[in-house]
């Protein structure tokens, strides 16, 4: 039954071809017998035959064009998508990389947690920086730690170092208490150096960070040191090196990390030049005209702010010029 089926199905598919077969055969029979027929009827016959014959052969022939023509269309089709393809291919490998390079930067801001792990990420980012900016509050931790530390290597390996400071303006009484009072809402304990935060803290501390700024300029001739004086505080403090950009608010226990290369690290670059710019410049080069000791002096201490035109508060003694002058060199690390 199947073998009859599939035979019906073909018979179906090429009945005009079978047909003109059969009457081909018929043809041939009709010309081989033998003259019981007249010529005449054998001639009629085998013409009218034949023409039926190339009739159906016709018909085959434009059946199996018309069955063609769809498989043609989609040929054509397919042939006019392939050479879309490779525009096509292209679109989508520029998808993939956007997405490749916002993956990657995701992949490098990062959070940090826990004091020991922020100040890994400080040293690695000291350890072979040709530059440093710097923007945050009064500069403590980077007077008492990156400064130093970077001129240190720096001067090992007789090279170059860039430093970029801006710091809140130790003349603006109005800041200086604002950041002051920022502080003590976030903590009321003394910090690493044993102190509690107040206006007459903050504006010490940022002198602090000037002189300790001249202090190295005049005893490292490969520093560049800029530092700008700002009248609005920031609850960031941001610490860029050639390698990264570390981010730190008042939790000493948590911090964001950007590599160098990322968008961010780069945007963040942008915006410290820009405030840098905005700020009150310190004319740090005058400074080399006033000779610093090795522990300066109360009056070295005075003329080299006078000469920077930052004089010192008149009601300041010979006492706080001292703790200044201590805070500037033997600066504590307020995070330990």
């Amino acid at each position: 039954m199947g073998r009859i089926a599939r035979f019906g199905a073909w018979l179906g598919k090429n009945v005009d071809g079978f047909i003109a077969l059969l009457l081909a055969v018929g043809i041939g029979v009709v010309g081989l017998i033998d003259d019981s027929i007249s010529e005449a009827v054998k001639r009629q016959v085998i013409e009218s035959g034949t023409l039926l014959v190339l009739a159906l052969l016709a018909t085959a022939i434009l059946r199996d064009r018309w069955r063609q023509e769809p498989v043609e269309t989609a040929i054509r089709e397919s042939f006019t998508s392939t050479a879309a393809l490779p525009g096509r291919l292209e679109r989508l490998e520029g998808v993939v990389d956007e997405a490749g390079r916002a993956l990657q930067d995701l992949s490098v801001v990062h959070v940090l947690n826990g004091a020991e792990e922020i100040a890994k990420a400080h040293a690695e980012g000291r350890r072979e920086t040709d530059r440093w900016i710097f923007k945050g509050g009064t500069g403590t931790y980077f007077r008492a730690v990156t400064l130093p530390e970077c001129v240190a290597a720096a001067r090992k390996e007789r090279r170059a170092l860039l430093v970029r400071l801006e710091i809140l303006d130790p003349g603006n009484e109005r800041v200086c208490e604002a950041y002051a009072r920022f502080r003590r809402s976030m903590s009321q304990e003394p910090d690493g150096t044993g102190e509690v935060w107040t206006p007459e803290r903050t504006r010490k501390e940022s002198y602090a960070t000037i002189l300790a700024g001249c202090w190295y300029h005049q005893r490292f001739g490969l520093l560049e040191i800029h530092i700008g004086l700002s009248a609005t505080m920031t609850t960031f403090r941001w610490d860029l090196s050639s390698a990264s950009l570390i981010i730190t608010g008042e939790d000493p226990r948590r911090a964001l990390l950007a590599r160098r290369g990322s968008f961010y690290y780069d945007s963040c670059t942008t915006e410290l030049m820009t405030s840098l710019e905005q700020a009150k410049r310190v004319p740090i080069e005058l400074g080399r005209s006033v000779p610093l000791s090795e522990e300066p002096t109360i009056e070295e201490v005075r003329r080299l702010f006078e000469t920077l035109g930052l004089p010192l508060p008149r009601s300041y003694t010979d006492r706080d010029i001292g703790d200044l002058t201590r805070k500037a060199l033997r600066a504590k690390n307020p995070y330990l």
